[in-house]
Parts: structure tokens; C-alpha cells; sequence
């Protein structure tokens, strides 16, 4: 069975080389595409991370670190660093790395990372990979009059949706219109921070100020800044709730 993979470098001969290394040590490996720089890399990846099973990647592109990428696109596939500095190790293991190759490689580390890759594939090591890998949307890029400006995810109290457009009120009491629906948001928001309390509303753990009992065995939730209308819980999502609230 085909591996396809993807190799993010900007040395030329270096891909070359890589390419046939790999063919020559593993034949079942297809390389997808190899790619320069990080607008690239950005544009593939949107249209094309489900094809793809393996991303090699250099850390120093031409036009910046690899870890860029990271930030634009939400990868979800595991990563093998192939990079001549050894000073971005922990970084590389938090964007999804599995192995740190350093310049000049041979064959056999090669082999040994292709290896510990297969090994995590295995499908008993499939679910935690996919827990290990998984990434939230940490900022949201937000219009406001003529300007761009970013949001991190922490600076939002609630999202609320009406009139078929979204916004987020962040914690210095101020909104904005994002292009999101709620529920592209529940996908994308890390679950253990944020909480889909009913079809308008989704709201971050330290918003809550007091939770109350409410008519009909739901609850309403009380949150800083305030909402522009009530948050409640209906009665058959307040067990959630309040296994959400006691992590």
C-alpha cells in the first residue's frame, strides 16, 4: 500500500536527494509534491493535507521558519524534520514532529524514522496519534472598520450567532463580526476551553461567573462581559455541562 508524503524544502538538490532516499529504502513511498516555502506549503495544504499521510519538512524556508505554517493552517498530519540546526527541537515536537533529522542524513536514519512512523500508524497507536496531533484554532483574524486585526481564542468570552452572522465578544467587552459558523467554531475551538451551550451560543470557561437553576430543569449561565441575550442549557445538556464545569 502506497505512503504519500509531502517534502516541504527549499534546497533543490537537497528534495532531490530525499526524494530518491526514500524510493530507494521504502518503494511504497509516493511523493506527493515537494514544496519551497511556507505560501506555498499554506496553499497546498488547504487544498490537498487528505491525500497526504506524511509531511518532511526543513525548518529554515526562504522565506521563514516552517513553524509559519503552523500557524496558517490547521496540520493534522504527523511531521519528520529534516533541518541542519539542532536549536528547534521542541518546537518541531509541538507541531506535530515525530522525528528530528539533522543534515547531512544518510539511509539508515531515514529508515528509522519511516519506521517510527509506521510503528505509530499501527492501529492500535491510530487514536493516539490522531489526540497527539490535534490542534485548536488559537486566533481568529477579525475586520474592524478599515483594519485587520487579530483575536487569540483566550481574549473571547462567548461567539453568538444571529441573523445568519457570527460574533465574538471578547473580554473587554467589545464585538466583532467573524467568518465562521458555530459550527465550522465547535470543530475548531478546543473543547476543554469552550462549551456549545445551545444552537446561539458558545461560551469559554472563564467567562462563567455563576451558573443558576432555571425553569424546566435547565440552567442559565451568567458571564463577563455580559451576553446580549440569556445563555441557557436545556435540561438534556446540563449532564455535559456539568462534567464539562468539574474537569
Amino acid at each position: 500500500m502506497a505512503l504519500r508524503v509531502a517534502i516541504i524544502e527549499d534546497e533543490p538538490a537537497t528534495a532531490r536527494n530525499l526524494r530518491h532516499m526514500l524510493q530507494d529504502i521504502a518503494p511504497e513511498v509516493e511523493v506527493l509534491t515537494i514544496l519551497p516555502g511556507i505560501a506555498e506549503s499554506v496553499t497546498w495544504l488547504n487544498n490537498n493535507m487528505q491525500q497526504c499521510e506524511l509531511l518532511f519538512m526543513d525548518v529554515r524556508l526562504s522565506d521563514g521558519l516552517s513553524f509559519e505554517i503552523f500557524s496558517q493552517v490547521n496540520v493534522t498530519l504527523p511531521v519528520i524534520f529534516i533541518t541542519a540546526y539542532d536549536d528547534y527541537a521542541l518546537q518541531a515536537f509541538k507541531a506535530n514532529g515525530i522525528d528530528y533529522i539533522l543534515k547531512p542524513f544518510d539511509e539508515s536514519e531515514l529508515k528509522q524514522s519511516l519506521q517510527k512512523f509506521k510503528q505509530l500508524r499501527e492501529p492500535a497507536n491510530i487514536q493516539q496519534l490522531a489526540a497527539q496531533f490535534k490542534t485548536y484554532k488559537q486566533s481568529f483574524l477579525v475586520h474592524n472598520r478599515d483594519k485587520l486585526i487579530p483575536l487569540t481564542a483566550a481574549s473571547i468570552a462567548w461567539f453568538y450567532t444571529a441573523n445568519e452572522l457570527v460574533y465574538a465578544g471578547t473580554t473587554d467587552n467589545k464585538q466583532y463580526i467573524i467568518d465562521f459558523t458555530m459550527e465550522q467554531l465547535q470543530q475548531q475551538l478546543d473543547p476543554a476551553v469552550f462549551f456549545r451551550a445551545n444552537r446561539q451560543f458558545i461560551v469559554q470557561r472563564s467567562a462563567i461567573q455563576e451558573v443558576d437553576f432555571y425553569f424546566n430543569g435547565r440552567l442559565a449561565l451568567k458571564v463577563h462581559p455580559a451576553a446580549k441575550e440569556q445563555i441557557l442549557i436545556s435540561k438534556a445538556r446540563v449532564p455535559e455541562f456539568k462534567n464539562w464545569m468539574n474537569v
